[in-house]
């Protein structure tokens, strides 16, 4: 799983509309989150560090909510923009959490296991869970 991180604003009409997956790494605004929406149709989830989830508007959430895009609260520990303009989540990690998941583990628990192991962000754990359930 590939997450486009996005360092400043002006990133934001540099990507590509294909993307599904975006870590905002800047404190975003209303503004932000619509033209991310506008340049990227197909989007399925965006995250934020912590420190901005906090500050994000009832009306931004329930927006990304209505779109069908989710929104996560976490950061993309040891990721280098610098080298790669993407966080790559391991399939091992992700073929774990599935696993775990098949295997009747409840998300929390998943969450719980996966996240001594790695550096993942609940949240994204969970995404990451829900998301091979339906599957």
């Amino acid at each position: 799983m590939k997450i486009r991180v996005v360092s400043s604003r002006e990133e934001i009409a540099e990507l590509n509309p294909n993307e599904r997956n975006v870590h905002l790494a800047f404190r975003p605004s209303n503004v932000d989150f619509l033209d991310l929406m506008r340049i990227c149709p197909r989007l399925r989830a965006v995250q934020v560090p912590p420190s901005y989830h906090k500050t994000l508007s009832k009306a931004i959430k329930l927006f990304l909510e209505m779109q069908g895009v989710t929104l996560l609260e976490g950061d993309v520990w040891g990721h280098r923009k610098d080298i790669d303009e993407y966080y790559v989540v391991d399939e091992e990690a992700i073929e774990e959490i599935g696993s775990l998941i098949r295997e009747g583990e409840s998300i929390q628990d998943a969450t719980a296991a996966i996240q001594r192991k790695t550096r993942l962000a609940p949240d994204l754990i969970k995404y990451i869970a829900r998301s091979k359930i339906t599957a």
